[in-house]
């Protein structure tokens, strides 16, 4: 949490790919600056955010001002929880629905 006296952070190094410049003239701007905080000078930019493995292109919009880069390009994929019990049930469903397909199938064709 940054105190309100000292402002939001914004990159400079991001400040300076953008000055001056045009969406569309400028494409992707590549950064590893997660923490940097969205301003409006950056709306209508898309930016590369590097989320530890490859660079997530990010489109800036109106309602992600204030919100910090990272947060739209995420660092952690999520797997899933559960173990063995989670594995059968998710095995019966399979089987469940291509029961069901057969059945749709031998109806269409009677």
């Amino acid at each position: 949490m940054r105190s309100v006296k000292k402002g939001p952070f914004v990159d400079i190094t991001l400040l300076k790919k953008i000055r001056g410049k045009k969406p569309e003239d400028v494409g992707v701007v590549t950064t590893w600056a997660r923490q940097s905080q969205i301003s409006p000078e950056m709306i209508g930019f898309t930016f590369g955010v590097h989320n530890g493995r490859v660079h997530t292109e990010v489109l800036v919009t109106e309602e992600m001002v204030g919100h910090r880069l990272g947060e739209f390009a995420p660092s952690k994929r999520f797997v899933r929880h559960g173990g063995r019990i989670q594995k059968d049930a998710d095995d019966a469903k399979r089987d469940a629905e291509i029961q069901a397909a057969k059945a749709a199938r031998v109806e269409a064709d009677a």
